[in-house]
């Protein structure tokens, strides 16, 4: 990626001298991500081209409806580049149909729920406290008042899906959708196996695959098609670009209830920014560079989960085959809450999380989340993986022995880390 390269057109560095607040804001998340390592899974560092599209007049236009067939005037352009990121999406991952509309993967995944069920229906979903995504049915979200949620986990002896549940609660609950895919979970998913037990009970089965989609995309993960008769993502994450969702699809008899499961189902007008956004980074996991990038991805999440278990942490079932792992930190005694907030004070971002069966709450939590996706955009190796995983394990020693240690190891970090940051600098066009 050419972090010194801005060619798209419509965008321009825009000072904020008249706000002065809101420029000192952003100003200073510049710094911090320039100055600071990045681990959160849900996060990415996007090209010069996205923030050029997510940043340019498209800004200004509203269209609503799909390409050609708008409920606005002036959508000409709109509708070229709704469209080349719909197709874009289909090449890349190889199926025939794709709504690149809604704001995030949240949003594609109720517009999903909305339009294969209603109200009432029951849908089987991995538990978040085995790392689902809370959009599958959490209690707390809409999906979750609306539908009957039925929820599978892990096995208690490897972590791992436990798919002898999955048919036992299918047979049992006979779901109209079972849901795969989460926010915390390693491993790769038997994509096969989920579809004949769907399929089995006369479920339509859909996949998130928001957290290893450029995985997938470039053959490092098993692809859901054709298993699977839905597929959602976000763009951001594993995909390196705008923030935002996609609907993916191949039978065209779910063409117009996906799509209206969009719009007028669950949002309204289109973030053509957004859109735009989507189809630079799209076009960019279409070329060579993006498969060597998930290639490195890959290579440096195995050399930090290596380094964290020889430094005597625990890995979620024994380790990760995607970009995104889960340590425990229980031996330690140390909290997930404790372990983020100090590791963040040295400058390194990551974010507390449920570990399966775990005994804590959510807000405080066992785990830490972890993710090489953001390091390898800005062009980390494995010794630079190797060497942050040697931060953690020093903060988390030092935790384990009290809050201040912890505190104090923080702050003799932070030069350190700062120093390789700016070894591998990002955005240095913008000032």
């Amino acid at each position: 990626m050419d972090w010194n390269s801005n060619r798209s057109t419509g965008s321009r560095d825009a000072p904020l001298s008249s706000d002065p607040e809101l420029e000192a804001a952003i100003a200073g998340e510049l710094q911090r991500q320039r100055d600071g390592i990045e681990l959160i899974a849900s996060e990415n560092i996007v090209s010069p081209a996205v923030l050029a599209a997510q940043g340019s007049v498209l800004t200004n236009k509203t269209v609503e409806g799909l390409p050609g067939a708008r409920y606005y005037g002036g959508a000409e352009f709109a509708d070229k580049i709704e469209q080349l990121a719909i197709t874009r999406a289909c090449r890349l991952f190889g199926c025939r149909f794709a709504n690149v509309q809604p704001h995030s993967g949240s949003n594609a995944n109720a517009a999903v729920f909305f339009a294969l069920l209603k109200p009432g229906d029951t849908v089987l979903s991995m538990d978040t406290a085995s790392g689902g995504h809370i959009s599958h049915g959490h209690p707390a979200t809409l999906t979750g008042r609306i539908y009957s949620i039925i929820r599978y986990g892990v096995s208690r002896a490897d972590e791992r899906i436990d798919m002898a549940e999955v048919e036992r609660l299918a047979r049992e609950h006979r779901p109209k959708l079972v849901t795969v895919g989460g926010s915390a979970y390693p491993r790769a998913i038997d994509f096969a196996a989920f579809r004949r037990i769907a399929h089995a009970v006369g479920a339509r089965l859909m996949v998130d695959m928001a957290h290893f989609a450029g995985l997938v995309a470039t053959g490092f993960h098993p692809h859901p098609f054709p298993h699977a008769d839905i597929v959602t993502t976000t763009t951001y994450k594993s995909l390196r670009g705008a923030r935002g969702g996609v609907v993916l699809w191949d039978d065209p008899e779910l063409t117009r209830r996906i799509n209206a499961g969009v719009f007028p189902g669950v949002q309204g007008s289109v973030l053509l920014q957004g859109v735009a956004g989507k189809a630079a980074c799209l076009g960019e996991a279409l070329a060579p560079e993006f498969r060597a990038y998930n290639a490195r991805v890959v290579e440096n999440a195995q050399a930090l989960a290596r380094t964290l278990a020889e430094g005597g942490l625990r890995l979620v079932s024994g380790g990760t085959d995607i970009g995104l792992m889960l340590v425990d930190l229980s031996p330690r005694g140390v909290k997930g809450e404790a372990a983020s907030k100090a590791l963040e004070r040295a400058l390194i971002a990551c974010n507390k999380n449920l570990i399966p069966f775990d005994p804590e709450p959510a807000e405080i939590a066992s785990g830490l989340r972890l993710s090489s996706n953001a390091g390898t955009a800005r062009g980390f190796g494995p010794e630079e993986f190797r060497q942050i995983g040697r931060w953690i394990l020093a903060v988390i020693e030092a935790l384990a022995r009290s809050a201040e240690e912890g505190a104090r190891t923080a702050d003799a970090l932070r030069p350190d880390v700062t120093a390789l940051a700016r070894r591998f600098p990002i955005y240095p066009e913008l000032t």
